[in-house]
């Protein structure tokens, strides 16, 4: 299940990143709205496929409060889910 998380949150952090440095001056530059429709719904589905993972991975792993929370707002960060991989998930128990 870490291995799956671990995948799940280099796509949303990927997603989250095409949205916002390429998506959105498409959008607001060029005027390609679809651009930001397209990647917009990609990286929702993908954040939500995040959280439901890390809930699953948090019981999994027994993870601290303060670990899962950590992994909630990595989400909202660009980059985050890199940063949160890189300092706690591949120091984690693996599958």
């Amino acid at each position: 299940m870490l291995k799956t998380f671990r995948i799940t949150a280099y796509l949303e952090g990927l997603s989250f990143l095409v949205l916002l440095l390429i998506a959105m001056p498409l959008k607001y530059v060029w005027g390609m709205a679809m651009a930001v429709r397209l990647v917009g719904s990609a990286h929702g589905a993908l954040f939500v496929a995040y959280c439901i993972v890390g809930a699953m991975v948090w019981k999994q792993q027994k993870w601290p409060l303060k670990i899962a929370c950590l992994a909630f707002i990595s989400a909202f960060l660009p980059a985050g889910p890199f940063i949160f991989d890189h300092k706690i998930l591949a120091h984690s128990k693996n599958d």
